[in-house]
């Protein structure tokens, strides 16, 4: 598993935590606004961070850090998630919807809504790196129902992306959200058809080997 992609969610649900806490403007109308996605937002930020946690203290020994090497540029080990998380920041700054009526809030709301669609280029990297391309069972599950959420999410953002319009009436943010979708869904579609051939026929998962980032 990647540390940058376990990370990256880390901030993920953290950001959006400080959003729907404060302001509902992202929430849905009925009951589940009042009290549900919160309870699941925070079940998510104690699950990643624990499984964080676990990667850098009791199981360091098994982490795979030289195939976990996305962003090691200019930066300490570890750090290479920056990379992601300091352009989507800034791209989140200048470009929001306003549905809080909250610079703050809005912003934290839509940094982890780009982020969230890019947090899986770590460990897809990770895989690429990968000598024999096989990817572990649980590791592969993970990463297929993620991705399977990024489905779910960019058919939702089809039908609700104007909704995200900014203080001025553009809808730009909406039409941001789903080509960051988009573009997470094309880097996965190597992925989903060999992991669709692993589960059709009961075989591990295996993945070709790439130049450059094809991505898997």
């Amino acid at each position: 598993v990647s540390l940058k992609t376990l990370q990256l969610y880390c901030l993920v649900f953290f950001f959006r935590l400080t959003s729907i806490i404060r302001h509902e403007g992202y929430l849905p109308y009925d009951k589940s606004g009042d009290w549900l996605y919160h309870i699941i937002e925070i079940m998510s930020l104690v699950f990643t961070s624990t499984a964080l946690w676990a990667c850098l203290v009791p199981y360091k020994h098994t982490y795979q850090a030289e195939l976990d090497s996305f962003g090691e540029l200019h930066v300490p080990p570890g750090f290479g998630a920056i990379y992601l998380a300091v352009p989507i920041l800034l791209l989140a700054i200048f470009v929001h919807p306003n549905l809080n009526a909250d610079f703050m809030s809005d912003t934290a709301w839509t940094y982890a809504m780009f982020l969230e669609s890019a947090a899986l280029v770590p460990q897809l990297f990770m895989f690429q790196k990968q000598a024999s391309g096989v990817v572990e069972l649980l590791t592969a599950h993970f990463v297929a129902a993620l991705g399977f959420g990024r489905v779910m999410e960019f058919f939702f953002w089809i039908y609700s992306y104007h909704e995200l319009a900014s203080a001025d009436g553009s809808t730009l943010p909406g039409y941001l959200a789903l080509f960051a979708q988009f573009i997470q869904l094309v880097l996965m579609v190597d992925f989903f058809w060999y992991y669709y051939l692993a589960v059709k026929n009961a075989t591990p998962l295996v993945l070709p080997s790439h130049n450059g980032m094809g991505i898997v």
